[in-house]
């Protein structure tokens, strides 16, 4: 059983972010879910569209702050969730025995990759957590069960 995932995205301040609060949301109160970035905005909050777009479905919005993926807790994850394709070698180039334990959050959805919302309007926020909600409900069973294959 996992009890520890790792969300990434680029900047931290959209998909990784709003993807952890789904998680945190939906799943058993066992499971640690946190978020980084590829390319972090380093302190910055969450997109305050992502956080609208959160509030607008009854999601809680944890206190957020940007961070860079590191090593530590590439290790320290159970599981690592990616948005696209192309962050996989950013966290490879890191750490890459961690290979066996990444996955895109879309894996579920034909390998559904996340595009970034940010700088878009409103809708394209929407139609990210529409997104987001489909595959984090795709892995709640392996997430209580602990398989990926």
């Amino acid at each position: 059983m996992f009890s520890n995932v790792l969300v990434i995205c680029v900047g931290n301040i959209c998909r990784s972010p709003m993807a952890q609060a789904l998680l945190l949301q939906r799943v058993a109160p066992h499971l640690q879910v946190a978020s980084a970035g590829t390319h972090a905005m380093l302190g910055s909050p969450m997109d305050p569209l992502a956080e609208a777009v959160l509030q607008m479905h009854q999601v809680s919005v944890p206190r957020h702050q940007a961070r860079q993926i590191d090593r530590g807790m590439l290790h320290k994850a159970d599981l690592i969730l990616l948005m696209e394709t192309s962050q996989q070698s950013s966290v490879l180039r890191l750490a890459p025995e961690v290979r066996g334990k990444t996955f895109l959050i879309g894996k579920w959805q034909q390998q559904l990759e996340i595009a970034d919302p940010y700088r878009q309007p409103k809708l394209a926020f929407e139609q990210t957590y529409e997104q987001l909600s489909r595959c984090v409900d795709d892995w709640l069973p392996f997430l209580q069960s602990g398989e990926t294959r």
